[in-house]
């Protein structure tokens, strides 16, 4: 069952303008976070272990090395850079820059995918991607928000608020940035119904790009003593799909989606299971979207009924 029938994803985007396959290579390129190194706080965010998502070390090679290395894995003649790994403009503009020009200067790199926190993005950081937009690459602003609500991030330990995610959204865009939003389903306290204002909250504000995301419990985060307290559950599989299913029927068409679930690996992964391969997911919901309508259905739906 193919899911991009269905939905507007990325590969898709990004093949309709580039008139073949791109593909994103992720990098760790040593940065830490502000809410792990005493700046905001330590622990970080109370789902976080970096490792549940991220396949290098930190004792990573060079930014070059891993380019390269990933390049024979993938089916694709372009790339996109993707600093992944935790808040990746979390330096000073000229380290940035340094780190930047390193991955761009790869052979058949095409841009950069620039993964931070809606409190680290100084304007001098967004003037400094702005140059690389302005240059002709492609360049997406990716937000870890994960939900709307000021109770959950709290909870959460996220460090900022909803505020702060408005805030650099109305930055990037007044520099014309694309912005894609991390958002994560199954948070410890919020219903499903939830997961849905978070999305319209977002929207109203405006972004490009989405990524879903079920809540992963792993390995030395603080959710995993919390999980094993009994404290959390776990998301189902068929409360993600279902959730994310609705999520995708009521985002317009334009907006497009960089990732639809995620998966992490034992012995980090702790729950659920389930996420350890994510195809049965991603299969499940292509099948809701078929069987209920894809991207932006729900929008349609409801303009024909007023």
């Amino acid at each position: 069952m193919q899911l991009y029938d269905h939905i507007n994803g990325l590969g898709r985007d990004l093949k309709q303008r580039f008139g073949e396959k791109v593909h994103k290579l992720s990098i760790n390129a040593g940065f830490t976070c502000p809410n792990r190194d005493g700046t905001l706080g330590r622990g970080g965010c109370t789902f976080c272990n970096n490792a549940s998502f991220n396949a290098h070390s930190r004792q990573a090679p060079s930014i070059r090395e891993q380019l390269e290395s990933a390049k024979p894995d993938m089916r694709a003649k372009r790339y996109l850079a993707y600093f992944q790994a935790y808040t990746n403009t979390y330096a000073e503009t000229e380290a940035l820059r340094q780190q930047y020009e390193q991955a761009l200067a790869v052979a058949d790199m095409v841009g950069l995918c620039v993964g931070t926190r809606p409190d680290c993005v100084p304007d001098a950081t967004l003037d400094l991607l702005t140059g690389y937009k302005d240059a002709g690459y492609e360049v997406w602003l990716e937000l870890g928000l994960q939900t709307a609500f000021d109770t959950t991030l709290d909870r959460i330990n996220r460090g900022h608020d909803f505020a702060a995610y408005v805030d650099a959204v109305n930055r990037a865009h007044a520099r014309g940035l694309k912005v894609c939003t991390h958002l994560i389903v199954g948070l410890p306290g919020e219903a499903p119904e939830d997961s849905l204002v978070t999305l319209e909250r977002v929207l109203e504000h405006g972004c490009e790009g989405l990524k879903l995301h079920p809540l992963h419990i792993v390995k030395g985060s603080i959710m995993a003593r919390q999980w094993k307290k009994g404290e959390i559950d776990a998301i189902s599989q068929d409360d993600y799909v279902r959730v994310a299913a609705d999520m995708i029927r009521h985002t317009p068409w334009e907006v497009v989606y960089h990732r639809v679930t995620a998966t992490a690996r034992k012995p980090t992964l702790l729950a659920p299971e389930w996420c350890e391969n994510r195809w049965p997911a991603f299969n499940a919901i292509a099948g809701e979207l078929v069987e209920k309508g894809g991207q932006g259905s729900a929008l349609k739906s409801a303009a024909s009924n007023c």
